[in-house]
């Protein structure tokens, strides 16, 4: 069955994400493929003569690439990014670079720069986009749809599959999560002369829009993407894949999470092995011992897989270096505890404390800041060992089980099928939040988050408002009701009743709603959702608890998960 299944996966991708290429396995290659090739953003349309940039206070006139570039940034100047030197000082330096020499000349300090016409342009227009009639966003929708329709679909080996990314992306400032060092650098235009083609020898080659070519056309079918090209910010390649819904995806889903599922079998022997590795008298072993524990207990990323030209300093399990650990005699109470602080994947901070220490200590004997920590392991050879232990066994499979079998424990601990669906879901997102932190998934809290906690406390304070009339007015009905027969009086008490439920039932959701939102201020949730939560524990718990899974999933995830969702029994165990 595995070699049935092996023998069609496909595609693989992270929706919302850089898109990698990834190889066939076992020689497996394509037999036909065509498709209309990427959709290219509209060519920029310079401003009304009624909006206009000032520099010193005067109004300045820039050439079309210049002025594009400064409206990338009044777009953003709600943003706190704008406010960030290193954002500025990216934007400035790569904004001078679109300008004339003249422009050069004159434009000298960003903060004599003013924007405030193409800012208020820019709000303008979202707030016209969002008031427009039925009428006009059904005339949008259907436009959207042809470019679905042309761009959005392909044909493999004869049948028709969607493709998930087949919209170049506009040009903008590069943003990066965490304090990414080139946040504010100029994302450029994708052309088609950048653009390499892939499709079959026999099928009709994409037309490239008029007055342009394509870089390449290739017709590699041992290869998964559509398209490819590189950008500018990183010099990282993006590909065009097919959609995630694609049955070929969900084969290449199913087989990730049942590796992870198979590493359940023999977890605990493994686990034992490099207990007993932490003692070796090769220092090698000891290492990659050590490494194997951060990777299983803590779920730090491997490391060492920087892409090509990427300068932020991050760093993964593999990479760290002296700096990057401080060990404490005695710390918070206990013995023996290393200190983490480093940046791992897209610049977000990981800071840890944990009780180990002793080897460590050795590892760091004799270096100095800059030195590797561990510096007789790498990936490769980490994964190269983890391979012999159990077939398809990588580090990143370890993230994968360690996340999916915390929310299975997590779930079941906080059950109670006695909470309303509010509750549930509560708990659901506790779980998930468990996971999220064990993966070190953070984010910035929405810069709305405080005034719509406001608008939502305000809510709170009219329910309860309304709960204590309620109360009040059903003290009342009860008491002319009382001793009497009259039908119409008991009817009002009941009514009174129904009403006073009503409000603590509405009170109770908005107060757990409130809850939820405060406890997921600075968790991200949809990345350990997306990428490393087997979704068959998910249905599974819908089905247990009686709750809709369109609560959980929105219709991303659940295209996405469909193999899941048709075949998950409500007794499913990870």
């Amino acid at each position: 069955i595995f070699l049935c299944i092996a023998s069609s996966l496909f595609i693989t991708c992270h929706l919302n994400t850089v898109w990698e290429e990834e190889k066939y396995e076992d020689g497996i290659k394509w037999k036909f493929l065509e498709h209309k090739g990427p959709y290219f953003p509209p060519e920029y349309q310079t401003l009304p003569d009624d909006v206009k940039f000032y520099y010193n206070g005067k109004p300045v006139k820039l050439s079309l690439p210049a002025e594009e570039v400064a409206l990338f940034f009044a777009q953003m100047m709600d943003h706190e990014y704008t406010t960030k030197e290193v954002f500025r000082n990216n934007f400035f330096r790569d904004w001078r670079k679109e300008m004339t020499l003249e422009e050069r000349q004159l434009i000298m300090d960003l903060n004599k720069c003013d924007f405030g016409e193409l800012h208020a342009m820019h709000k303008q227009k979202v707030e016209a986009r969002k008031n427009l009639s039925k009428e006009e966003k059904l005339v949008n929708k259907e436009a959207n749809q042809k470019i679905v329709d042309e761009y959005g679909c392909c044909v493999l080996d004869h049948h028709r599959e969607r493709i998930g990314n087949f919209k170049i992306e506009p040009p903008g400032l590069f943003r990066g999560r965490g304090d990414h060092p080139k946040q504010g650098m100029l994302k450029k235009r994708i052309q088609p002369e950048d653009v390499i083609i892939n499709c079959s020898k026999d099928s009709r080659i994409p037309e490239p829009p008029a007055g342009h070519r394509w870089k390449e056309v290739r017709h590699d079918n041992t290869v998964t993407w559509l398209a490819s090209w590189t950008e500018n910010v990183q010099g990282s390649c993006k590909y065009v894949m097919l959609n995630a819904n694609s049955k070929l995806k969900g084969e290449k889903d199913w087989e990730k999470y049942e590796v992870a599922r198979k590493l359940k079998t023999c977890v605990d022997a493994i686990r034992a092995q490099y207990q007993e590795d932490l003692k070796s008298k090769q220092m090698g072993t000891r290492q990659r011992a050590v490494a194997l524990y951060f990777i299983d207990k803590l779920a730090l990323r491997a490391g060492n897989e920087k892409e090509e030209g990427e300068t932020a300093d991050t760093v993964g399990c593999c990479s760290l270096r002296v700096e990057h650990i401080t060990l404490h005699d005695t710390l918070d109470g206990q013995k023996c505890v290393v200190e983490f602080d480093f940046l791992g994947k897209d610049c977000i901070r990981y800071y840890n404390k944990v009780p180990v220490f002793k080897n460590l200590k050795l590892f760091m004997e004799n270096k100095q800041e800059g030195d590797d920590l561990f510096d007789r392991l790498n990936t490769q050879m980490l994964n190269k060992h983890l391979s012999s232990l159990m077939p398809g066994l990588t580090a990143k499979v370890f993230r994968t089980y360690n996340a999916s079998i915390t929310l299975q424990q997590q779930l079941k601990e906080l059950r109670n099928m006695k909470d309303n669906v509010a509750e549930k879901l509560l708990s659901y997102n506790r779980a998930n939040r468990a996971v999220a932190i064990l993966c070190n998934h953070q984010r910035a809290p929405p810069k709305t988050f405080e005034q719509s906690m406001a608008n939502l406390q305000a809510k709170i304070d009219s329910r309860k408002e309304q709960l204590d009339l309620a109360k009040k007015e059903l003290k009342q009905a009860k008491k002319e009701a009382k001793g009497s027969s009259d039908n119409k009086l008991l009817i009002v008490v009941e009514k009174k009743k129904k009403a006073v439920q009503r409000c603590e039932e509405q009170l109770l959701k908005m107060e757990v709603q409130a809850t939820d939102r405060e406890e997921n201020k600075q968790i991200a949730l949809s990345t350990s959702k997306l990428n490393y939560l087997d979704p068959r524990i998910s249905v599974a718990w819908c089905k247990n608890m009686e709750v809709q899974l369109d609560k959980i999933y929105n219709k991303t995830l659940r295209d996405k998960f469909a193999w899941a969702i048709d075949m998950t029994e409500h007794d499913f165990v990870f």
